[in-house]
């Protein structure tokens, strides 16, 4: 099977589904956020140790899940698409309080950065904020899953933690903000 179809030379793609729309809709720029995030999750992986690396491929698996459904429009028929669900969120909110518990509690704010893991993952935090503000924006225009949403803003919240706990990891602290 070609790697090319040919069938986007003209900046369109197809949904599942089948839908035909713009290649810089609302929704291609979500799920192509969503998916430049896994990317930086696999940059963030190849530094991760091993208490951080099961997290990392953990959320590329999921964002998976959040891609292929912001991919399929809720009135899709005849699919049976992969749909984010109040699981995903639990699992989330399991995982930031498990690795919360093994950290000082905040006393400052903290800038991006310490420990190159950490610092790739502030970077996929930030992605992650950014594609919220995408699946925010798409949610004004057609219904989305309620859950993408809820379940990419616990992301950012577990990336900011598991940042760092991997200064932690590495034995670092975290970068404190200098106020002028």
């Amino acid at each position: 099977m070609k790697i090319y179809t040919k069938t986007g030379d003209q900046g369109k793609t197809a949904l599942f589904g089948g839908r035909r729309v713009g290649k810089d809709s609302a929704r291609i720029e979500a799920y192509g956020t969503v998916d430049e995030l896994n990317a930086f999750l696999g940059f963030a992986l190849v530094s991760a140790p091993e208490q951080i690396a099961p997290y990392i491929i953990a959320m590329q698996n999921e964002l998976f899940v959040v891609g292929a459904d912001l991919a399929t429009p809720l009135d899709t028929k005849n699919t049976a698409a992969a749909r984010v669900t109040a699981s995903h969120i639990a699992l989330m909110e399991e995982r930031i309080d498990a690795i919360e518990a093994q950290l000082e509690p905040i006393q400052f704010f903290i800038l991006p950065g310490g420990s190159e893991t950490a610092a790739r993952l502030h970077l996929c935090r930030t992605v992650a904020r950014r594609a919220e503000r995408l699946i925010v924006h798409l949610s004004t225009l057609e219904e989305i899953n309620e859950h993408d949403l809820r379940y990419i803003n616990r992301l950012s919240d577990f990336l900011f933690v598991l940042a760092r706990y991997a200064n932690h990891v590495a034995g670092r602290g975290d970068v404190r903000w200098q106020q002028e």
